[in-house]
């Protein structure tokens, strides 16, 4: 039985367009989509693509745009379950995406930006994009999630903190995956490693867990 605290024709939409990516996306790099499947089991992809990573990357971009997407839709049902009910309404929505996508994409040119001024480009480059297609992977997990929470299951507190689990559990395979990869080289300036975890790992959830602390 669908709920009423949730306007679901515009979730619909939004639902739909994220597999039609996802469909254009496999449909357009198969051969690669397929072996994305598995990055978080097996690190076949990361040694296979990383070598044919771009600053913008067509694959990439259309995942980011699945996981920005999935994001907003998992961000209005968490504030449905923790604070109140709230219809669907697409500026609010258009707000949040903009938002979050903001916020990752400032962030990965802050984290660029200081791989060259610590003269650790490789490192940090190699590092992002292995967190790009973690991060990305969380897309995938919270399309059909958020499908099943609109129009199937009735969100609950322990629903939503089981999904926060699985998106950190995803977080810290790939930082675990990036630290085996490249363990000598973080060992070798592991001061400067240590400098941008707390900058831009550590800092920005802290901030942002002191400002919902507040509100």
């Amino acid at each position: 039985m669908l709920r009423e605290i949730i306007s679901n024709e515009g979730f619909t939409i939004l639902i739909v367009f994220g597999l039609c990516v996802l469909a254009f996306a496999k449909y357009t790099f198969s051969n690669r989509f397929n072996d994305y499947l598995w990055v978080v089991g097996n690190s076949k992809y990361l040694k296979i693509y990383a070598r044919e990573q771009k600053f913008i990357d067509q694959f990439d971009s259309l995942l980011f745009i699945n996981l920005i997407i999935s994001l907003s839709i998992f961000s209005f049902i968490g504030y449905n379950v923790f604070v109140e009910p709230h219809e669907f309404e697409l500026a609010t929505f258009i707000k949040v995406f903009v938002g979050i996508g903001a916020i990752i994409l400032i962030k990965k040119l802050l984290e660029r930006l200081i791989g060259s001024l610590f003269d650790i480009d490789e490192l940090i480059d190699s590092y992002i994009f292995q967190k790009t297609n973690y991060k990305n992977y969380i897309g995938l997990i919270l399309l059909p999630i958020n499908t099943i929470l609109i129009f199937g299951l009735k969100p609950t507190m322990t629903i939503i903190y089981t999904v926060l689990g699985l998106i950190v559990l995803v977080n810290l395979i790939g930082f675990i995956t990036s630290f085996k990869t490249h363990q000598k080289t973080i060992l070798n300036n592991l001061f400067y490693f240590i400098l941008y975890l707390c900058a831009l790992e550590i800092a920005p959830y802290i901030v942002l867990y002191k400002l919902f602390l507040n509100n």
